[in-house]
């Protein structure tokens, strides 16, 4: 008897390592980043020697956090156009195909999977938008958090020099002005996407989790090894 299903490769190590790099960053930034905005947990230590130093933790975890999501970001941006596997921004044109695709995957999703004409085999127009909009928010929370990091640097100066700074002014001032002229304009920012990203994650587990119920293609196997399978 030929089995119903084959096996289809969806994510590469690298993407894998990328999305669980990710996920732990962007949990950790959260945590200490609402820790940041408004302190909710003291240490278990009782010295006042130790205890001042929470915050000053709570800021370096969440900077470590806040770069290893720039490094990834860069890492994604060159994979969208020059990975060897799956080129992601061909499903981001807006061709007639793509358009067809993206609402066929919403229609399947409201009709409870009583309508699916498309191939779910690979990455589809609908998951594509998804995750671009993942990494703006990303990218947007990235370029404010760096402006309220180097408001703290008033001197101009930094462990690695001057150039620093000067670097991060050139390239996050501007949020200032966007979003509204002051820099707690840019902090209200920051922390309004930092919800955005909750709920996008929120979704995508509450997506992942229907798709694997409702097409039986095992699509939560995708980010541990890299595979799921489809019927023939």
């Amino acid at each position: 008897m030929k089995p119903l299903y084959k096996k289809v490769k969806r994510m590469t190590a690298t993407g894998r390592t990328i999305h669980w790099i990710n996920a732990i960053c962007v949990l950790t930034a959260v945590i200490t980043g609402l820790y940041i905005g408004h302190p909710y947990y003291q240490t278990l230590i009782a010295e006042p020697a130790v205890g001042k130093y929470v915050m000053a933790w709570n800021r370096w975890v969440h900077f470590i956090g806040a770069i290893m999501l720039d490094v990834t970001s860069i890492a994604i941006a060159y994979l969208y156009f020059f990975s060897r596997f799956e080129k992601a921004y061909k499903k981001l044109i807006p061709t007639g195909k793509n358009i067809k695709e993206f609402f066929e995957v919403i229609f399947n999703l409201i009709t409870f999977n009583r309508r699916k004409k498309f191939d779910s085999a690979h990455n589809d127009s609908f998951n594509a938008v998804y995750f671009a909009i993942l990494h703006l928010l990303l990218v947007w929370m990235l370029l404010t958090g760096l402006q309220l990091y180097v408001h703290g640097l008033e001197s101009g100066l930094s462990s690695i020099g001057e150039w620093w700074p000067a670097l991060l002014h050139w390239a996050t001032d501007w949020t200032i002005a966007a979003t509204g002229g002051t820099l707690m304009d840019v902090r209200i920012s920051h922390h309004l996407t930092m919800w955005w990203i909750v709920s996008w994650v929120v979704f995508h587990i509450y997506y992942q989790i229907w798709r694997t119920i409702f097409w039986q293609e095992g699509d939560m196997a995708i980010v541990f090894g890299g595979s799921k399978f489809v019927r023939k």
